[in-house]
């Protein structure tokens, strides 16, 4: 299978391990290398594609400012260092970004966001907002937050997840070591270095290690399961060093590591989601004029919604059928059932006088919509 180029990519999130980030002997920020990552950050900005970060960091900065000992953490003391670094990587992120003009947007998620839809659905609109502005998203788990029971636990399946949340069509892993080998490469000298992973079966997933650096939570084996879930979802992912200077640069112009390839993309395998996975909690009822605007690839509007069954909240799975009762198709419901009920009919101006809020114009999103062949 043909190894794809950094060029051929219209939405990337890159993650950056704190251990590139920061510097653990010395306790401070990486500032030059930092400054070649967001160059090329920057790069890809100016030709037009959409940029995330997903960006460790904030309890190994915490720790630095805070001065405290080198060890593992309890969740509180983490949780309190994280209170601190956060405020200093994301002015770490912003000035770096500032330099080449770029705004940084600062979201920080738990692990709800990405796994309950209507948290889902407020996180995605906000992290589309940020990309239409040309802003780019530095996204962080909520470390002051998050317990032992719900953390993700390492930011590469966080920035998996936010990579399939945003249906972005690549994910850049960063890491310590410039790809997967077919044993741990510090224990055997003789590893081989697997440059394009087609699919991930259980002997790659026998190759993983479980190394992980002082500052980092992850390891190849939380690495493997980041690019599970981003290839199940239509994404490619990259697995390379982070240890040189220009580190995206160095993958485009060839440098050792390690692709891991899908045979969807993204938009069609969140359609096949919405489609075949959800339960429907509630039944549209559209008229005709709204079921030719659907057939032409528009958003569902409240006017052309006639009727309103079943007992749904916002994020919920719907089924949308036509006048004559049959299935035009399955969508994500912006409004909770009630709000439903208060704007159907109406128009997309009248939402904000109706409910009391400024509410999405639109009922379904076509980007949350699935709609039947006929």
């Amino acid at each position: 299978m043909k190894i794809p180029q950094l060029a051929d990519f219209r939405r990337i999130v890159v993650k950056v391990g704190s251990s590139l980030l920061v510097d653990a002997r010395a306790g401070r920020l990486r500032e030059s290398w930092l400054a070649s990552l967001t160059a090329d950050l920057a790069g890809f900005h100016r030709g037009k594609r959409d940029v995330l970060v997903v960006s460790s960091g904030a309890i190994a900065l915490g720790r630095a400012v805070l001065k405290l000992p080198g060890g593992p953490l309890k969740l509180e003391d983490g949780q309190a260092a994280a209170a601190v670094g956060q405020i200093a990587l994301a002015r770490t992120w912003t000035e770096a970004l500032s330099r080449h003009g770029i705004i940084a947007g600062q979201v920080l998620v738990t692990l709800g966001d990405t796994e309950e839809r209507r948290r889902y659905l407020n996180a995605r609109s906000t992290i589309d907002t940020l990309l239409q502005w040309r802003a780019i998203p530095v996204i962080n788990e909520n470390d002051t937050v998050a317990t032992s029971e719900i953390r993700y636990g390492d930011n590469d399946r966080l920035a998996a997840r936010v990579a399939t949340m945003m249906s972005a069509d690549l994910l850049v892993l960063l890491s310590d070591v410039d790809g997967l080998y077919d044993s741990p490469p510090d224990l055997n000298r003789s590893a081989k270095h697997i440059a394009c992973v087609p699919r991930i079966t259980p002997e790659i997933e026998a190759m993983a290690g479980a190394a992980g650096s002082e500052l980092s939570r992850g390891g190849m084996q939380t690495k493997i399961e980041a690019g599970r879930i981003a290839t199940n979802a239509g994404t490619h992912m990259v697995i390379a060093s982070g240890g040189v200077e220009h580190p995206l640069r160095a993958i485009a112009d060839g440098a050792r590591c390690t692709w891991f390839l899908t045979g969807a993309n993204p938009v069609t395998a969140r359609k096949k989601w919405i489609a075949g996975t959800l339960e429907p909690k509630g039944t549209l009822t559209i008229d005709a004029g709204a079921v030719a605007a659907l057939r032409r690839g528009k958003s569902l509007l409240p006017a052309g919604v006639v009727g309103i069954d079943g007992s749904f909240a916002r994020g919920d799975a719907v089924v949308i059928r036509g006048p004559d009762g049959v299935e035009i198709g399955r969508g994500l419901i912006a409004y909770d059932m009630e709000d439903a009920q208060k704007i159907r009919g109406r128009s997309s101006s009248d939402i904000a006088s109706i409910i009391g809020f400024a509410g999405r114009v639109e009922m379904v999103h076509r980007d949350d919509l699935v709609v039947t062949p006929q």
